[in-house]
């Protein structure tokens, strides 16, 4: 690597907003809250909306949308339009 044109890589603690879950990484963002650590060390502390522990796919807690729903509301809005007798172009 040249010397002088990488930015910090430095430890840092990430906090999870949700669910408050912490870990201990090493990144170039910095932060000007601090935080001390298991090993008695201060760190850079970089709170985060969404990790691995809060994020619905890998916390299982997907939700299925309601496409059927979507359809139905959109018929009764809409009404449903049939073509007659097969001829194309033609709509009831």
């Amino acid at each position: 690597m040249k010397p002088g044109i990488h930015p910090d890589y430095h430890p840092v603690v990430f906090r999870d907003n949700n669910t408050g879950k912490q870990f201990l990484t090493r990144s170039t963002a910095t932060s000007d809250r601090t935080v001390e650590w298991e090993d008695g060390n201060t760190y850079p502390l970089l709170v985060v909306d969404v990790t691995s522990d809060s994020h619905p796919f890998w916390t299982g807690a997907q939700r299925l949308l309601d496409t059927a729903g979507r359809v139905e509301k959109f018929e009764r809005r809409y009404g449903r339009r049939r073509r007659a007798g097969g001829a194309q172009g033609e709509e009831n």
